[in-house]
């Protein structure tokens, strides 16, 4: 009698590439739109930051020009600069070093 269910290998049986996906970082860069107090308002809602936290990569991006402000899978954060975008701010993603 065959059996339908599928079989397990331990090992790839492929020449793919199955190493795991280096993770994804998410980066705010700095606009001369929004406002200071905005931007943390944003980062607070959309990553649940604490006030401070929120404060301090706002400081990143306004003094340094950019901060990582999100990181993940790359469909988390393809998500993230998404809800970004559809706040104002302007991100990117890139793969992590």
């Amino acid at each position: 009698m065959a059996s339908t269910a599928p079989v397990e290998v331990d090992r790839p049986t492929g020449d793919e590439d199955v190493r795991p996906d280096v993770p994804w970082v998410v980066v705010v860069w700095n606009d001369p739109i929004n406002l200071m107090s905005y931007v943390v308002y944003v980062f607070q809602k959309l990553f649940g930051y604490s006030r401070e936290k929120a404060t301090r990569l706002m400081l990143d991006v306004h003094h340094k020009g950019k901060a990582a402000v999100s990181h993940g899978t790359k469909e988390k954060c393809e998500l993230d600069v998404a809800r970004l975008h559809a706040h104002g701010l302007w991100a990117t993603m890139r793969k992590d070093r």
